[in-house]
Formats: C-alpha cells, sequence, structure tokens
C-alpha cells in the first residue's frame, strides 16, 4: 500500500472554505471510480498550509494510474486554477 499526501496553499483572494468543500466534492468520490484508489480526505489545513489531501492507494503503479486516470483529469478540471502551490510526499506501507 502507498499513502500520498498533498499540502496545498490556494491563490490569494480565494474563500479557502468553499474552495476545499469544491475540492473535496471533486476528489473524494473518485474512491471506487479509479482503480486502485483506496482512500481520499480533504481537509482544510491551519499552520502554514491552506488544505490537504490523504489518500491510499493498493500500489506505486495505482498512484500512478491515478495521476493520469481522465476521471482525476476531469476533476482537477473544476479546481486547478484556485491553486498556488503544493508539497507532495508518497510512501510505503
Amino acid at each position: 500500500m502507498v499513502k500520498h499526501i498533498v499540502l496545498y496553499t490556494l491563490k490569494e483572494g480565494v474563500d479557502k472554505e468553499e474552495a476545499v468543500k469544491l475540492i473535496a466534492s471533486c476528489l473524494e468520490p473518485l474512491v471506487g471510480v479509479i482503480p486502485g484508489l483506496l482512500k481520499m480526505e480533504i481537509r482544510r489545513a491551519y499552520q502554514g498550509m491552506d488544505y490537504a489531501l490523504y489518500s491510499e492507494f493498493e500500489s506505486r503503479n495505482a498512484l500512478s494510474d491515478y495521476a493520469v486516470h481522465p476521471a482525476h483529469l476531469a476533476a482537477k478540471e473544476h479546481f486547478w486554477h484556485l491553486l498556488d502551490s503544493r508539497v507532495a510526499a508518497d510512501y510505503d506501507v
């Protein structure tokens, strides 16, 4: 299993509460749609970043496939323009 954690900042002027709700509504339903995606949580963060994405995948290949999956790419179109920066870390369990 692979755990995938990403921390994001949103662009200045973006309503952070509404943006996080939008992002969660786009990405969390992908569990069960994208093969190998086992869990997805999007939550508002504090102490430096605006929100955190936590997800679990069956394997490194499943994570790679998720990145280019059409459903994921379509979901990102709804919010990608709101993002300013991101930092990611993946690790095997």
